[in-house]
């Protein structure tokens, strides 16, 4: 585990290097700590499912890198014997589409429920849920990158390198 930079007001990002995220442990972070936390579950730098949870139990979803989610959520036929033989057929990104279709009528609620929770989180109300939406739909190359810009546009303070006198570890 290791930290990333902090930010004002007390936040903190962790990114954890191995191991599985329950979804129970977000519960219990935020009854630890009684304040508003999210999870981004990044796979391989290519996608992740950001899970927001507010300490009134009210919780919010998104997906980062769409494309990546799609092709990832996309549901097997049955009658398969080999993946590989399926992927990049006419059907596989025929279904690879009509997912994406579905993740992309999610985002203008996935963007309203990550902006209420900022607001629950004590976040100034200056993110415009229209610049949510379009971070949500871009093709940001890495998940993480997309997770701090997420950050940074739902209004939380900026990350900022740690002064060499005030760490302690």
């Amino acid at each position: 585990m290791h930290a990333w930079w902090p930010r004002a007001g007390g936040w903190q990002t962790l990114q954890f290097d191995h191991g599985l995220w329950e979804d129970d442990y977000l519960s219990a972070l935020v009854r630890w700590t009684n304040a508003p936390a999210c999870v981004a579950e990044v796979s391989d730098s290519d996608i992740a499912l950001v899970t927001g949870l507010g300490t009134n139990g009210q919780r919010w979803q998104a997906w980062l890198n769409l494309d990546n989610a799609a092709a990832l959520l996309t549901e097997e036929p049955e009658d398969l014997d080999d993946v590989s033989l399926w992927v990049g057929t006419p059907e596989f990104n025929e279904a690879v589409r009509r997912k994406r279709a579905e993740l992309d009528m999610a985002v203008p609620a996935d963007a309203e429920g990550a902006l209420v929770w900022a607001r629950a989180a004590g976040i100034p109300a200056t993110a415009q849920q229209s610049r949510i939406e379009d971070l949500l739909r871009s093709r940001e190359t890495l998940a993480e990158d997309l997770f701090g810009a997420l950050l940074d546009q739902l209004g939380f303070p900026p990350a900022a390198q740690p002064s060499e006198h005030g760490r302690h570890l």
